[in-house]
Order: C-alpha cells, then structure tokens, then sequence
C-alpha cells in the first residue's frame, strides 16, 4: 500500500503531506528514546512452539472493551507471525527481568532461558509484573511498522511489582517521588 493510499483512507489529503523531515532515522530514533517506556515481551504460538520479541512500543488503547496496542516493524519477524495469530500475549517486564528483555531482543545471556507459562491458551513469560492474554482485533499499517490491536481475555498483576524501564537506549530504574 503506497502512502497515497494510506493518507486516503485516513482522509488526508496526500497534498497536505509534510515535506521531508530536517533530520535523520538516527536523530528521531534517539529523541523519541528519551520518552522512558516500560519494556514488554510480545509472544505468540503454542506451548510447544513459542515466539516472542521483546519491544517497548505498547500501550493500554481503550478501557471499554479493554484493548491494548503493540507496534511491530515490518521487518521482524514476529511481525508475520502476529499478522497469522488468533491471540497473543504482552508481558510487562519487571525491573529484574532484564535478561528476558535482551533475550528476546537478540542478546541472550549464557546461562539464563526465560520461561513461559500458558495463560488463557496464550504463552506470557512467568513471574512478569503482568501477563495479558489478548485476542488480536484490528491490524494497521503505520509507516514501517504495524499497530496490532489486542482485546485482552486475561490479565494477571504481580504484587507490588516495580516495572523495567528503557530510556535513552539502557536500562533505568524509577524513583518514587514524594514516598
């Protein structure tokens, strides 16, 4: 799909289009790294055939239903199998749960798996601060990326737990304020 026709189905005129940015990938990808996200593990396929990408691009979409939204570059390869997938599962890392990060990110540490449990037939990564098992709904083309929409079935919250966080391409740790 050319971005003619994405900017006409969004109804945007394509002679309204900005024009090419003043600045490159690298400078946009380091200026959006400075918003602190949490970090998630996105996980399809069956007990015995699990996938899973770790990403920080995720958010709560809508409370009623309750939806979540994933973005996935076109280019990963979770993104053809999410583009296949019935369900899939979002895990919320905890502050302890790097190595699970860089594992599905494509830095395994020697020594160390992740393990997966089956939550509502979806595999999540176990002990995460919390586990949605989502039915995929919508699929938008966004860019380089695609914004997968899921409606969570299930949610499970770990007590008290302190999420991991990514900021300026590393890990951090966050300060409560005013405790």
């Amino acid at each position: 799909m050319s971005p003619t026709d994405l900017h006409t189905i969004a109804g945007i005129p394509p002679d309204t289009r900005a024009s090419a940015p003043a600045f490159d990938t690298r400078t946009f990808r380091n200026a959006m790294g400075q918003f602190a996200t949490g970090v998630v593990v996105i996980s399809t396929g069956s007990a015995d055939d699990v996938h899973a990408m770790t990403a920080n691009a995720f958010l709560s979409a809508s409370l009623e239903p309750p939806l979540i939204l994933v973005s996935v570059a076109v280019k990963a390869r979770m993104h053809a199998l999410l583009m296949k997938a019935h369900d899939f599962g979002v895990s919320i890392l905890m502050n302890d749960q790097v190595f699970v990060s860089n594992h599905f990110a494509g830095r395994p540490t020697p020594g160390e798996t992740p393990s997966f449990e089956q939550f509502n037939d979806v595999p999540v990564i176990e002990n995460a601060a919390v586990q949605v098992a989502c039915h995929s709904r919508h699929r938008y083309p966004c860019g380089d990326h695609t914004l997968f929409v899921g409606e969570a079935m299930g949610l499970r919250l770990h007590t008290k737990p302190i999420p991991l966080v990514f900021h300026g391409g590393t890990y951090a740790e966050l300060v409560q304020q005013g405790a």
